[in-house]
């Protein structure tokens, strides 16, 4: 069953249709729709499909660990890199040490060139003066030269040197503390999986609540024409109906299917149930809840009014089914009947019919029409 806009030929049930020779079908299952709101909200569009997410969550632990094996992979990738870096700096820096010592030298050669050229012997005490002032400043350039010929030298290198110490720093960090480096390298693809997990795990009773669905649509379908499903069934009523039998009010009701058929309509609650769930009290019971709504459908069917009988006005038998797909309780209940998916079809079919296609159409017709308001 897709969850995206496209659908195959077995998921198209899900659709508002109707086929020849096979049961009608309205509406998409209502636990589909809480998954697709689900994840639109949380903007996760990666999976089209039931198949898709439960795969996800049942790979979940060895997708995990395939990215930090990945990513370890990477990391010495990365260390390797770093290496032939490391490498090809130390090189570059002593070449260029080497062109920069030439260079200071050759300028601290020229200096002390100059000053050995200058003459001691003058005409004047003018030009002695000046000669003298000459010296005094060669020999202030010659000293300055060598008291920063090694900072000089290091300035020049400094973007190489910058460059070796942090892909040093790095190298030492992932030959040191390697786990962290995976870690750390891997956590942004880790994140992502994991919060998808998160998002997908807090609807993880509607994905299997719309594969037991799913199933139960199918095995409906087998059905004639005659019959039409109603998935998801749900409306409001105002005012409130009164439930005398539990002395309180109704103000909403929703099923998972009901079919209508010429032998009446069936209220059908699918429950893909584990054996913890049957025997958790926390869960809202299925037949409580079918109860309820068995009678405000009582209540707004009363309304329909179908071709009287010579005897009187006709009643529409309401049967309320819950079926299970895995683990079903052992017990009975009154006025609601358990079965297994495999036990469907037959039960359906042994009422015999009371209504005419037109009738059962109408009933439909009649549902669709109080559930659109």
């Amino acid at each position: 069953m897709l969850i995206g806009d496209k659908a195959n030929k077995s998921e198209r049930i899900q659709i508002k249709c109707f086929r020849s020779n096979m049961c009608q079908v309205h509406n998409q299952i209502g636990s589909l729709t809480t998954i697709k709101s689900h994840l639109i909200y949380y903007n996760v569009t990666d999976y089209k499909s039931l198949h898709e997410l439960i795969n996800f969550q049942n790979n979940y632990s060895a997708t995990r660990e395939q990215i930090i094996s990945n990513h370890k992979v990477l990391v010495e990738q990365e260390k390797n890199i770093l290496n032939d870096k490391l490498i090809q700096l130390d090189y570059s820096i002593k070449a260029k040490k080497i062109v920069v010592e030439q260079e200071l030298l050759l300028e601290l050669e020229k200096l002390n060139n100059r000053l050995s050229n200058l003459s001691s012997s003058q005409p004047n005490i003018f030009h002695v003066l000046v000669s003298y002032l000459k010296k005094k400043h060669l020999k202030l350039e010659i000293r300055h030269s060598k008291r920063t010929f090694d900072s000089k030298i290091a300035n020049s290198l400094k973007s190489l040197t910058t460059e070796y110490n942090k892909a040093n720093d790095r190298n030492q960090y992932i030959v040191s503390r390697f786990e962290d480096a995976v870690i750390e390298s891997s956590f942004p693809q880790l994140d992502i999986l994991d919060s998808k997990k998160t998002i997908i795990d807090e609807i993880n009773s509607s994905i299997y609540g719309a594969l037991g669905e799913q199933k139960v649509v199918k095995e409906l379908e087998k059905l004639s024409d005659d019959y039409i499903l109603i998935n998801d069934f749900s409306c409001k009523f105002q005012p409130p109906i009164y439930n005398r039998q539990e002395n309180d009010y109704i103000m909403s009701i929703q099923i998972d299917h009901i079919l209508v058929s010429p032998s009446g309509v069936f209220l059908i609650e699918t429950k893909n149930w584990s054996q913890d769930s049957l025997n958790d009290l926390s869960l809202y019971s299925p037949v409580q809840q079918i109860k309820r709504t068995n009678f405000a459908l009582y209540i707004i069917l009363a309304k329909l009014i179908l071709n009287k009988h010579h005897w009187g006005d006709r009643k529409i038998p309401i049967r309320n089914l819950v079926v299970f797909i895995n683990h079903k309780p052992i017990e009975e209940f009154q006025y609601v009947k358990i079965l297994t998916l495999t036990d469907l079809l037959s039960y359906v079919k042994y009422f015999k019919p009371c209504f005419s296609s037109t009738e059962t159409q109408m009933i439909a017709n009649y549902l669709l029409n109080f559930m659109a308001k």
